[in-house]
């Protein structure tokens, strides 16, 4: 599962740990991840992948303005979309680059 932002949603720990009911995981995760700024608990961290809307995703993925956008435009991943790369898209290449790998290599086997 390829997110908007060209995250694999299925590598993520905290989607893997989810879907393995991985408590113990979950707090690994969160010792690591977590910042003053971005504290995280690992009781509210739950993420089935972005891409639909009726499960459970982490809260800055539900406030994500590419996944917003990829469900206003109503394209399969960013790399579908006539004006990519857009600043939406910035932090997250900046957090992780691999993001960008991702759609670049979509987006070549596109006929656009």
């Amino acid at each position: 599962m390829i997110a908007f932002c060209g995250l694999v949603c299925t590598d993520c720990p905290i989607f893997i740990a989810t879907q393995n009911n991985d408590e113990n995981e979950k707090k690994n995760i969160a010792e690591r991840w977590s910042t003053k700024e971005y504290p995280m608990m690992p009781e509210t961290m739950y993420c089935d992948g972005c891409l639909p809307v009726d499960k459970r995703i982490m809260s800055f993925c539900s406030a994500c303005d590419a996944r917003q956008c990829g469900f206003e435009r109503n394209v399969e991943n960013c790399a579908h979309c006539n004006d990519y790369p857009c600043q939406k898209l910035d932090k997250i290449f900046a957090m992780g680059p691999q993001a960008k790998t991702t759609l670049d290599e979509i987006r070549e086997g596109l006929s656009l």
